[in-house]
């Protein structure tokens, strides 16, 4: 190794480093200002936040009350709904991409993917309220709903999904989708039987990223989601979700209210660190499943492996 490639070594480390030291301090500071309602004199605790503690529950502020629970579900409702749409078109992007389409068309279904990727989350909060919502009010006043806020999620992480599942399809052994149509396999059982169950890790890994990219969002479900704190009691009843309460009430929250909402967001933080901490453990396993299949196993796989198969 080289002195320059040294050098670049220990400041990729040193930056590295201080990403994670970062990470810890945000952290930190969150658990120190949650402290007071976590375990202060008067804290409700984290039974009373989470809604556990027998008492009359509910978010209201003014009473001393600092349940959770409805905005924790309701949270849990609009991200895994969004997740259920989006999974299909995301996994049908990447099969197509690398398996069905041309290099010339997978070249632009990759930029378009891209770029749908890069407009900024204000930009489908806009066409949500100002479309969206409308439209399902027409259909089921008010408009603003769990539905709305489920279906711009679900837009704006399609791309997540995609390009994660391709990146995941991507590094399926060449030697197996060869030794699979050499065996006389149909294209679709190809797709189907060997090359998704593959690569099934690190698909866990696009769908477990993506489910934490919806559920920490924030401005576009504040537009769409209607912001009343009640337990998601149907796809066209507005609620509140968690990132949505502490960007409204944050500006204005003292003393414990205040707490409550950094309460909110350790959870949150927590919540996004478990499933990203998942997806990476389900990327270790596709890379050691691949590791483990044949001697010729790091052989990158070409996305028009299996495009001239009859």
């Amino acid at each position: 190794m080289s002195r320059s490639e040294r050098g670049l070594g220990r400041a990729l480390g040193a930056l590295a480093l201080l990403s994670g030291v970062l990470l810890l301090g945000i952290v930190a500071h969150l658990l120190i200002r949650s402290w007071p309602v976590l375990a202060g004199p008067q804290a409700p605790g984290l039974g009373g936040l989470l809604g556990l503690d027998g008492g009359p529950g509910g978010w209201h502020p003014l009473e001393g009350r600092f349940d959770l629970s409805p905005m924790i579900a309701a949270s849990a409702a609009a991200a895994g709904g969004a997740l259920l749409l989006a999974a299909p078109f995301g996994l049908a992007c990447a099969i197509h991409e690398h398996f069905l389409a041309g290099p010339r068309t997978a070249r632009l279904q990759r930029l378009a993917i891209g770029l749908l990727a890069g407009i900024p989350s204000v930009v489908f909060g806009l066409w949500g309220l100002t479309v969206l919502v409308p439209l399902i009010g027409r259909w089921q006043p008010p408009g603003a709903s769990l539905l709305a806020a489920m279906l711009v999620l679900a837009l704006m992480i399609v791309p997540t999904v995609a390009l994660l599942a391709s990146a995941a399809l991507a590094q399926v052994p060449r030697s197996v989708l060869q030794g699979a149509a050499a065996l006389g396999l149909s294209r679709r059982a190809i797709v189907l039987g060997v090359a998704l169950p593959a690569a099934r890790s690190g698909l866990w890994a696009a769908l477990l990223l993506a489910l934490a990219r919806a559920l920490g969002e924030t401005l576009a479900v504040l537009m769409v989601a209607g912001n009343v704190v009640a337990w998601p009691a149907g796809l066209f009843e507005p609620l509140r979700v968690l990132t949505a309460n502490i960007a409204l009430e944050m500006a204005y929250a003292e003393g414990l209210h205040r707490a409550s909402l950094y309460a909110a967001g350790l959870l949150l933080t927590a919540l996004v660190l478990l499933l990203a901490g998942l997806g990476l453990l389900a990327g270790r396993g596709l890379r050691a499943g691949r590791a483990q299949t044949l001697p010729g196993a790091d052989t990158p796989a070409a996305p028009a492996a299996l495009r001239p198969l009859p």
